[in-house]
């Protein structure tokens, strides 16, 4: 009885620390975001950004000169948004792929969705296509990667061993797409579509604006939903298909649902802001270690963490130098060292 009272104790305090780390988190997460608006070249006061969010709202006239009213409402409230929008996705995606393929080296392109993503981009801006077309090019590409891989796997692979041929199969459709990069580029004019696909490879959100969030919100919070309401099945999942199928999961539907949800995410937010890696690699480590392995609070936290992370660099990227760096570099230059630190810590926190 004193073991069961003890165990619960341990729970309920488990419980609440983890309550208590999400709302820091959450905290921070605001705080980034609201402080982001004041950093820049172009100088914004608390004021400014207080009576442009007034006039906003309500409809009304912000009494704010016209740079600083574009500098605000075209330039970093989008940013700001997108920012953590991407982040959050991809690291939320990449913490439920490490979940649905028992894997923590699994990040979010690994069945392919963002070499698809960055193969559409490519053959639009090669053909002229408007900013739309060449989101909903990438968006569908990334999918129909992922579709690929699926289908190789469903068509080579046995039930036993249908994870590690789905993953063998996202990386040979990786490469194909990436083949199918280089030769868009190849095909691209030096002077001016080449720079411009070889720019969007690397990752930004310079150009972004409130019609690239209206494009990617809806795909982004209906997966973001089911992957919380699919939470305590990827718990599930982690131990395993046969524990799984002891407890009476279909796995493979629910496999199925995890998988189309994460590349939904991934594949969406990809579209509008290039290739970013290592974010949905590293930060759902990061996040374990804070909340530990339990997805009801892996998920939002990876969200959160990622999302603030994603935000910090891009403050960094466009401000750092004259010129912007490309966020790809950046998340490359910060993530691979301390990924690198994380793998000399072991796997605590994961099993």
């Amino acid at each position: 009885m004193n073991k069961l009272n003890s165990q619960s104790y341990m729970q309920s305090a488990e419980i609440r620390r983890n309550r208590y780390i999400l709302l820091v988190l959450a905290v921070v997460f605001l705080a980034l975001a609201a402080g982001s608006f004041f950093i820049g070249r172009y100088p914004v006061s608390v004021g400014d950004c207080v009576f442009y969010l007034k006039a906003w709202f309500f409809e009304s006239e912000s009494g704010l000169s016209a740079p600083a009213a574009a500098v605000i409402g075209q330039i970093r409230l989008p940013r700001v948004m997108a920012a953590l929008l991407v982040g959050g996705a991809l690291a939320m995606s990449g913490a439920a792929y490490q979940g649905v393929f028992r894997n923590p080296m699994v990040s979010p392109d690994i069945l392919g969705a963002t070499a698809g993503a960055g193969f559409g981009a490519a053959v639009g801006i090669l053909f002229l296509l408007p900013a739309l077309g060449i989101q909903l090019l990438s968006f569908a590409c990334g999918l129909i990667a992922v579709g690929m891989s699926y289908l190789i796997s469903k068509t080579v692979g046995r039930r036993e061993n249908i994870t590690l041929v789905l993953v063998l199969a996202g990386m040979v459709v990786s490469a194909l797409f990436s083949a199918f990069i280089a030769v868009t580029k190849y095909l691209a004019d030096p002077y001016s579509k080449l720079p411009e696909i070889t720019f969007w490879l690397m990752g930004s959100l310079s150009a972004t604006t409130f019609y690239d969030l209206l494009f990617v919100l809806p795909p982004v919070i209906i997966s973001a939903a089911a992957l919380l309401l699919l939470r305590w099945r990827l718990n599930v999942l982690v131990f395993g298909d046969e524990e799984a199928s002891a407890l009476g999961m279909d796995t493979q539907k629910y496999r199925i649902v995890v998988i189309v949800c994460s590349t939904l995410l991934t594949a969406s937010v990809v579209s509008i802001s290039g290739q970013i890696g290592w974010v949905g690699l590293v930060i759902p480590h990061l996040s374990r270690m804070m909340v530990g392995p339990n997805y009801r609070y892996l998920l939002p936290a990876s969200f959160l963490v990622g999302a603030s992370y994603l935000l910090l660099v891009d403050n960094i990227a466009r401000n750092l130098l004259q010129v912007e760096i490309p966020l790809g570099i950046l998340t490359a230059i910060i993530g691979a060292p301390v990924f690198i630190g994380l793998l000399l810590r072991g796997r605590k926190g994961w099993n």
